[in-house]
């Protein structure tokens, strides 16, 4: 039995070996995963499915890291992103200007610091979708909208979180 909500992890890196190995690991403890080998691959994924979390390696070939969390961020606004670095430091990833990763983790990655990460991610976009999900409700409430008016930006507002 797990401790934790649904969480929907979304990995993205391009050793085949590490996916696997993260993936089994996460998905014993209840965590729902997708792995991809691209960024590519994980746009395209992101456009099919919401994800909670994604961990995504700094350094692939095609669209690095840093562009694909910000595809990804572009597609899913809500989605935390936790960047795994093997080549250099932490203190480099942040100087590529990606300040909006929820956290950065060296590889090797430890397992338990990963889960706690992707933990503590989850409850982050929790707070932060909750916030806005009302603060549009309140807008449409204010709004005055007729019953289709009302339906409409209901609809919209299950699309955009993934509720549909």
């Amino acid at each position: 039995m797990t401790d934790q909500p649904n969480i929907r992890v979304l990995l993205v890196d391009d050793e085949e070996t590490l996916l696997e190995y993260l993936s089994k690991r996460l998905l014993k403890l209840g965590f729902t995963v997708k792995a991809t080998f691209s960024g590519e691959q994980a746009i395209e994924v992101a456009k099919e499915e919401h994800y909670d979390v994604a961990v995504v390696d700094l350094k692939m070939p095609g669209i690095d890291g840093v562009e694909t969390q910000k595809r990804l961020r572009q597609i899913q606004p809500f989605l935390q992103c936790i960047v795994l670095t093997g080549h250099g430091s932490i203190e480099s990833a942040l100087e590529s200007g990606q300040e909006d990763a929820f956290q950065y983790l060296l590889k090797p990655v430890d397992h338990d610091d990963l889960v706690a990460a992707i933990r503590e991610a989850h409850k982050k976009k929790t707070e932060v979708q909750d916030a806005k999900f009302r603060e549009q409700l309140d807008q449409i409430h204010k709004s005055g909208l007729g019953a289709h008016g009302m339906r409409k930006a209901i609809a919209d507002l299950r699309k955009i979180y993934g509720l549909e």
